[in-house]
């Protein structure tokens, strides 16, 4: 049931922004610049070594499904950037960096404007291109990550995770992406964690073909056999065509959207900005 809500929610969104199915099916002919693997490794290589990491985003919202208050409306904000250390010199063509991510729940309509959680994920990756047939397709990342709340107590959240991910190009506009995780669960007060933020996580990224709208759907498996998923659906619109910045609309359907509350179920719609990175998003 919930699904289906949230395909009828996309719907509405997507024609509530007059987008139409033609424009989001990818087009039959490539129309995006195209770039043999050499030339693109170089390029690779020659981009500035700090940039941008996961989506960075400012946006404001409310509860879906329930009567919106002080409390379950609010600004959640997600900073985050990498750091690369090498080329792609190492073994297998491979580079390593460092990356920072930090998201913030904050409740600006209460007296005193709380931020009611804040969360912190540092980690060091091994990232590698891959090219097929002189194209550039996407990547794949190894990744060792730590992800807690800073808070200590009863409301202390912490787990490590040895992560692999990859990010591919399946056709023009199109980019399918997917995480899986060795958890260490570490937190006192976060044991079950896996029950609520998962085990592993895949998507789907389109864009149209003058790049300036884009959708996106997320989906987080819980622990256990049924289908049981955490879901977020993004839009987004770039308003100017030589900024990497968008307008941006988010709703997300489920547990573990943040560490405190990591237990309990959210269903929130929020609206703002959003600035991504220059290839790949990671999520």
């Amino acid at each position: 049931m919930r699904f289906k809500r949230l395909g009828i929610l996309i719907a509405i969104l997507i024609e509530a922004c007059g987008i139409s199915v033609g424009q989001i099916l990818i087009p039959e002919k490539d129309v995006y610049e195209v770039l043999d693997a050499d030339s693109l490794r170089e390029a690779f290589d020659r981009r500035p070594y700090f940039g941008l990491y996961k989506d960075n985003y400012f946006i404001f919202g409310t509860a879906v499904g329930s009567t919106p208050t002080v409390r379950n409306t609010n600004v959640k904000f997600q900073i985050s950037i990498s750091q690369r250390l090498t080329k792609s010199v190492l073994p297998w063509g491979t580079y390593l960096y460092l990356f920072y991510s930090q998201k913030c729940f904050w409740n600006v309509l209460e007296e005193s404007m709380p931020m009611t959680d804040l969360n912190f994920n540092p980690g060091i990756g091994l990232g590698k291109p891959l090219f097929v047939k002189d194209r550039f397709i996407g990547e794949m990342k190894l990744m060792l990550e730590h992800e807690s709340n800073g808070k200590d107590g009863d409301d202390s959240r912490s787990w490590n995770k040895l992560s692999f991910a990859a990010n591919i190009a399946v056709a023009p506009g199109m980019i399918i992406h997917g995480k899986a995780w060795l958890p260490i669960v570490d937190g006192q007060n976060n044991k079950d964690i896996l029950d609520y933020c998962g085990i592993y996580q895949m998507g789907m990224s389109l864009r149209t073909y003058d790049k300036k709208w884009g959708l996106s759907i997320i989906l987080t498996k819980r622990k256990g056999w049924t289908l049981n998923y955490n879901s977020i659906a993004e839009l987004c619109y770039r308003f100017n065509n030589n900024q990497n910045q968008y307008l941006f609309l988010q709703y997300y359907n489920g547990y573990g959207e943040g560490l405190l509350e990591y237990n309990k179920f959210h269903s929130q719609l929020r609206a703002g900005i959003v600035i991504k990175p220059e290839l790949f998003s990671d999520f």
